[in-house]
């Protein structure tokens, strides 16, 4: 009548706590698996040997290294020019390290130029960093946005034109 029940024991006790904790891990484990599984491995980037010359645009979202000859324009979001690189063109990426030779603009949120760099143009960036023994050859502008290429509104200058209409007309009273 008065008997211990089984919930009360430590036996009892640790077995009912330890099925219902095993589940419930497991099922956060494979919650957190499964998250982790949609974003994709981010790719190598895409390598442009010594060997190679290129006369044409690239672009890619993804990373480029270029180690051999380009003419043309490179749009990426990482650029890395190796040392023995030509560039003869336009570059944009987020991220620029030139340490190569560049004969052109350079857009980028952070450039970087190695001591080995040499570049031919102007660099438009929101983060630059120059080492010593670079040699740079051109202007430096530093902008919020460098990679929209500096473009203004269209109504800046409408309203510029309309200033000087309104000032004709009160003259000719």
């Amino acid at each position: 009548m008065f008997s211990k029940s089984k919930i009360n024991e430590p036996g009892h006790k640790a077995d009912d706590v330890s099925k219902p904790a095993m589940p419930e891990p497991s099922k956060a484990s494979a919650g957190d698996y499964k998250p982790a599984a949609t974003p994709k491995a981010k790719p190598p980037a895409s390598v442009l040997s010594a060997d190679l010359h290129v006369t044409g645009n690239l672009k890619t979202t993804g990373d480029i290294q270029v180690e051999g000859t380009v003419e043309g324009d490179i749009r990426a979001h990482l650029l890395t020019i190796g040392e023995s690189a030509t560039i003869k063109g336009e570059v944009v990426a987020d991220d620029v390290v030139v340490n190569g030779r560049i004969v052109g603009r350079v857009r980028g949120l952070k450039v970087r130029l190695t001591a080995t760099a040499r570049v031919e143009g102007d660099i438009i960036h929101k983060t630059i960093a120059i080492e010593s023994g670079a040699h740079f050859e051109g202007s430096v502008q530093r902008q919020d946005d460098p990679l929209n290429g500096g473009k203004r509104p269209v109504q800046q200058p409408g309203a510029q034109q309309a200033a000087p209409a309104a000032a004709a007309t009160s003259n000719n009273d």
